[in-house]
C-alpha cells in the first residue's frame, strides 16, 4: 500500500504537446527546480510562447529567458489559475503547481486561446461580446454567437484611477484620425490612445469616461497604470474596432469566474 500511494504522489511529465520531450519543464515538474530570474532555456521559451497564445502580455517575445515582463506574464496566469488550481500561488516564477496549470489550460501547439476556465458570453442574462478581467489583465472577445475569438492583453486602471466593474455599452467608435485628434486634444499627444478607439457607456446610458483603446506604450501591457481606461496593443485594438458595433456590450470583472458572469465554461 506505501508503495502504491508513494506511485500516485509522484509527480507526472506534462502531457500537453507544447511541454513534452523538454527536460528543463520535466525537472519542474517534478520538483527537482523553478525557474525564476536570470533562467534561460527551451523550456521557458515554451512557456513564453504559450503565454502569449493564451493572450498574456509578454513585452519582446518569446526569447527563453525569465525576466521581468517573463514574470509578469507568469504572475497574471498565476491569479487566473489560483480558482481552477488553488495551489498555484502568484510568485512570478515557475514552479510544479503553475506548471501542471499551464499543461491543462493551455491550447494546442499552433493554437491560440485556452482549453477551458473560459469566462461566459452572457453578463446578468445579457450577451456580451467582450469580458474583460482585471486582475489577470486580458480581454476576451466573443462572436455574436457567444463563441470565443481571440484573448487579448490588457492595461486597467491604477490605484489612484481604478477601472470600474460593471456592464458597459459601445457608445462610439473612433478611427485612427479621431483617435489621434482626441489625444493631442486631451494629452497633448497624437499617440497616446494609440490607432483606435471605443468609447464606452455604462449600461443604462450614463457615461462612464472609460475606453477600450490602444497604446504607444506596449511595455506596460498586463499592469495597472492607466486613468481608468483599458489599453491594448494597436494590433489587438484594430481587431476590436472591427469587430464591435456601436451598442455591443462590455462586461468588466475582477476576475473570470464573477458570479455575474455564471460558470465558466469550456471551448465549444
Amino acid at each position: 500500500m506505501d508503495g502504491i500511494d508513494r506511485l500516485a504522489r509522484t509527480p507526472l511529465p506534462p502531457t500537453n504537446a507544447r511541454f513534452t520531450g523538454l527536460p528543463q519543464l520535466a525537472d519542474v515538474a517534478s520538483g527537482a527546480q523553478v525557474l525564476g530570474p536570470g533562467s534561460r532555456g527551451e523550456g521557458l521559451r515554451a512557456i513564453q510562447s504559450a503565454l502569449l497564445d493564451m493572450g498574456f502580455a509578454l513585452h519582446g517575445g518569446a526569447d527563453g529567458v525569465h525576466g521581468e515582463h517573463t514574470a509578469r506574464a507568469l504572475r497574471n496566469f498565476q491569479v487566473h489559475a489560483a480558482s481552477t488550481f488553488p495551489t498555484v500561488l502568484p510568485t512570478g516564477t515557475l514552479d510544479a503547481a503553475t506548471l501542471r496549470a499551464l499543461d491543462a489550460l493551455a491550447p494546442a501547439p499552433g493554437m491560440r486561446g485556452q482549453s477551458r476556465a473560459l469566462p461566459s458570453a452572457f453578463f446578468d442574462g445579457q450577451p456580451v461580446r467582450v469580458v474583460v478581467a482585471l486582475r489577470e489583465h486580458r480581454t476576451f472577445l466573443f462572436d455574436p454567437r457567444g463563441q470565443l475569438v481571440d484573448i487579448f492583453p490588457n492595461a486597467t486602471g491604477a490605484t489612484a484611477s481604478p477601472t470600474r466593474t460593471g456592464l458597459k455599452v459601445v457608445r462610439t467608435k473612433l478611427d485612427q484620425l479621431a483617435t489621434e485628434a482626441a489625444g493631442a486634444r486631451l494629452w497633448n499627444d497624437r499617440h497616446v490612445f494609440g490607432v483606435r478607439m471605443l468609447d464606452l457607456s455604462w449600461a443604462d446610458g450614463r457615461h462612464s469616461g472609460e475606453e477600450l483603446h490602444g497604446t504607444n506604450l506596449p511595455s506596460l501591457l498586463g499592469t495597472d497604470v492607466s486613468h481608468g481606461c483599458i489599453r491594448h496593443s494597436n494590433e489587438a485594438v484594430r481587431v476590436l474596432h472591427d469587430a464591435l458595433s456601436v451598442g455591443d456590450r462590455v462586461a468588466v470583472v475582477e476576475h473570470v469566474d464573477d458570479p455575474h458572469l455564471g460558470v465558466p465554461r469550456p471551448v465549444a
